[in-house]
């Protein structure tokens, strides 16, 4: 390596402005060295180590502006310079911390600058005089024993021997500093002694050594790194020279620092400590590595399973094949159920409308008729003139009901038909025009009805295919079909397809399809049986599934038609529903917990219904006997079809029997309808054999199963009143020409089961002969 150039120095003048003079202070307290450097810290700086501070700038700036090798040496010459004047400030004694870290520093220079190192002792020996280890030491012993016998007390000393004792407490042991609770805090500014101005200037100038020390070492660095570039130095000459550079720029072993005691059980302790944990990390280790190991066994041994096992295979392509097709029939479901819910919509309004209309016409007819006959009944001595006050409504009214009577008798007589009450006709015919309107609608609305599905395949729209997908599932894996609960499923994906199916089923007509003869009943039927046979399990799901889809889908629209279209006062629009209600039922009687709160609702429709027909529909009128003496009065007639049309709906309320309870039958036909209505127009009727016609059909629509009691005597308690009626028609005819309806009127008593009123009023009159009567039942 070469060597660097030698570094020329100028020697600084003893007068120069700066603190470091040439001047070799004197021993005494008073010397001119100690004045000269107490001058600038009174004259510009402030007290309290204010000279330290501002030196440390001005320092550092022109060791830096004159070089590396110059600053070096100026820090060198500062701390000879302070030693001495350290010496000389304390009775000659320099400190031991100062002249450890001086020969420290001193070492440091000779091995940075061995060039020129020899030239500087010999150029500032006579200036700058070091005491040798020993007078150190001897100026120590002799100070601490001073301080020991306290031949003095000064008032700078006190607080800087304590300072001393800490710092040579803290040399011997680190770890006897004070801690910062027992630091003392200064909180005023005290003067600066000249050992404190001194120790401050050798701590910034031990900061500056550093900074140029490591600058030092940079270059040297980046010299040998330049020197390999420009040489191409081998790889082995590299190796020497880092490790010399590191050598080079290694710090000292510090021979100051005391160590405690070394102790061989302690290490061999710690060994062992180690060493177990070590060995409990390593089987961990192990048993993680075997678990892995295991791991990666099984998981080939599945993969080498599964894919030679063709049925695992099968399977699986068979349970993602029925997942994919489960999804697309309810992504199908949920975009046509829109479509489907339209078209319900539209037909049951249609429907609405119609029944909506038949039932306005007959209120406003009946209305019209009776406010008529009222007037005629007032004004029957002028009735022309009565005729001339109807108003172009009400007798344009009065011509289509005679009109529409007209085409029924006609129609009755070509069928053969002559046995038939005026009143009974459901009187249900609408206009041509109506009609023509109505059909039209209605073919539009189907026409809608066959495009819901046209886009759809087969598989996803016909119950059966649908079916045949889940029958499969169920004959290959049964366990898992059932432990998926598809049989409960199933209705609700079927819902939409069964509401389009019943889209033009109408309840009401008594041509309508039957239930059973539906699609989607037999082969629901189908699937249920198939289950049966094929299933092991006595209690399975799949049982009640025909009954789940009439309980949430047959029944509210049953419901619907009830509420809404249904008229109880029509034969056939009864007869047709309840035909629908008992297959319902008949389908229903095994699993009457499950179909309970339908057939409730179902019910309770049907009775509120009938109930409205009661209060709404039910109108006998009564008129003087004047009136209706003549059969062929306008009042008369008005007065017979009324109570015909009244009976019609009793007899319909009565054929209920069966579905409904005995007790809500007879407080619907017995209470509110016979003895409210009909007894009543019977009681103002004149005796005679059209009474008892209409008495023996009134006993004709009781239900038999209300009188099969063998030992009944008495009739039951809501007929009181017709059999009272009964006997008062008996006795006022056994009092005229009609004799032979008295033997009528006794069988309707035999009839009813009211044996013990019948033979009382035989034997109260003395009618013997029809004792025999009694005696044949």
């Amino acid at each position: 390596m070469a060597h660097r150039p030698k570094r020329t120095f100028r020697q600084r003048r003893a007068d120069s402005s700066d603190s470091d003079g040439a001047e070799v202070p004197s021993a005494e307290p008073g010397a001119p060295g100690e004045q000269a450097a107490r001058g600038p810290s009174k004259e510009g700086s402030p007290p309290g180590g204010g000279h330290a501070v501002a030196a440390e700038p001005r320092l550092r700036g022109r060791g830096r502006g004159r070089g590396r090798g110059r600053g070096r040496v100026w820090a060198s010459s500062r701390r000879a310079v302070g030693a001495a004047s350290g010496a000389d400030g304390d009775s000659g004694v320099p400190d031991e911390e100062d002249g450890t870290h001086h020969a420290s520093e001193s070492k440091d220079d000779q091995s940075s600058s061995s060039n020129s190192s020899s030239s500087l002792e010999e150029e500032f020996s006579s200036i700058v005089n070091i005491p040798d280890a020993a007078f150190i030491q001897a100026a120590r012993r002799k100070r601490e024993l001073a301080r020991a016998q306290e031949d003095y007390i000064s008032l700078d000393v006190k607080h800087t021997s304590t300072v001393s004792v800490m710092r040579k407490n803290s040399d011997e042991d680190p770890e006897s500093e004070p801690d910062d609770h027992e630091k003392r805090i200064p909180f005023t500014p005290k003067p600066t002694t000249l050992r404190q101005k001194m120790a401050e200037e050798t701590a910034t100038r031990n900061e500056e050594t550093s900074e140029e020390s490591q600058e030092d070492e940079n270059q040297d660095i980046w010299e040998q790194q330049q020197m390999r570039k420009a040489v191409k130095i081998t790889e082995g000459r590299d190796i020497d020279l880092s490790h010399n550079s590191e050598s080079q720029t290694m710090k000292k072993f510090d021979t100051s620092i005391s160590f405690p005691p070394v102790n061989l059980e302690i290490i061999k302790k710690q060994l062992n400590t180690r060493l177990t944990l070590l060995q409990d990390t390593h089987r961990s280790h192990l048993r993680e590595y075997e678990k892995y190991v295991q791991d990666v066994k099984s998981s080939k041994s599945t993969i080498h399973n599964l894919e030679n096992s063709s049925n695992q295979t099968l399977n699986f392509k068979f349970y993602k094949s029925m997942k994919i097709y489960v999804e697309n029939l309810i992504d199908c479901l949920n975009e046509k159920i829109i479509n489907i819910q339209e078209i319900e919509s539209s037909m049951h309004a249609l429907l609405l409308k119609q029944a909506m209309i038949l039932m306005k016409r007959r209120q406003d007819e009946l209305k019209h008729q009776s406010t008529y006959l009222q007037q005629l009944s007032r004004k029957a001595e002028t009735s022309t003139n009565g005729d001339l006050a109807i108003d172009e409504k009400t007798q344009w009214i009065l011509e289509e009901i005679e009109s529409r009577r007209a085409r029924r008798r006609q129609a009755r007589t070509l069928s053969g038909n002559c046995d038939h009450q005026e009143g009974t006709s459901s009187d249900d015919e609408l206009s041509s025009a109506d009609m023509t309107d109505f059909q039209k609608s209605q073919g539009d609305i189907l026409q809608d009805h066959k495009k819901i599905f046209e886009d759809v395949h087969d598989d996803f729209c016909n119950i059966q295919n649908i079916l045949l997908k889940f029958q499969q599932w169920r004959e290959k894996f049964p366990d898992s079909y059932y432990e998926a609960f598809i049989g409960l499923c199933i209705p609700k994906l079927l819902n939409p397809l069964i509401r389009v199916q019943l889209i033009d089923w109408n309840p009401l007509k008594f041509d309508s399809i039957g239930l059973k003869q539906m699609p989607w009943f037999t082969s629901i039927e189908e699937f249920i049986d198939s289950s049966m046979e094929d299933s092991k399990k006595e209690n399975h799901s799949d049982k009640k599934i025909l009954s789940a889809v009439i309980n949430k889908t047959i029944i509210p629209r049953l419901i619907d038609f009830v509420e809404f279209i249904w008229d109880p006062l029509s034969t056939s629009q009864t007869t047709s529903l309840i035909t629908h209600c008992r297959t319902i039922l008949e389908e229903q009687s095994t699993f009457e917990n499950e179909v309970s709160k339908g057939k409730k609702d179902l019910f309770k429709s049907i009775v509120s219904r009938m109930k409205k027909a009661i209060d709404d529909d039910v109108f006998i009128p009564l008129y003087p006997e004047s009136a209706v003496e003549n059969k062929t009065s306008p009042q008369s007639k008005f007065q017979e079809r009324q109570f015909w049309s009244g009976l019609k709906l009793f007899h319909n309320i009565l054929l209920w029997n069966g579905l409904l309870p005995d007790d809500t039958l007879q407080e619907l036909g017995l209470r509110k309808l016979l003895n409210r209505y009909l007894i009543i127009a019977l009681l103002n009727a004149i005796p005679g054999p059209d009474v008892v016609t209409k008495c023996n059909q009134i006993a004709a629509y009781l239900p038999e199963k209300w009188f099969e009691d063998s030992t009944m005597r008495t009739s039951i308690p809501q007929l009181e009143n017709f059999i009272q009626f009964l006997l008062q028609s008996a006795l006022k005819l056994s009092r005229s020409e009609f004799r032979d309806e008295v033997k009528e009127i006794i069988l309707i008593l035999v009839k009813i089961r009211a044996f013990n009123q019948a033979e009382s009023f035989i034997e109260e009159y003395h009618l013997d002969h029809l004792k025999s009567v009694i005696k044949e039942v």
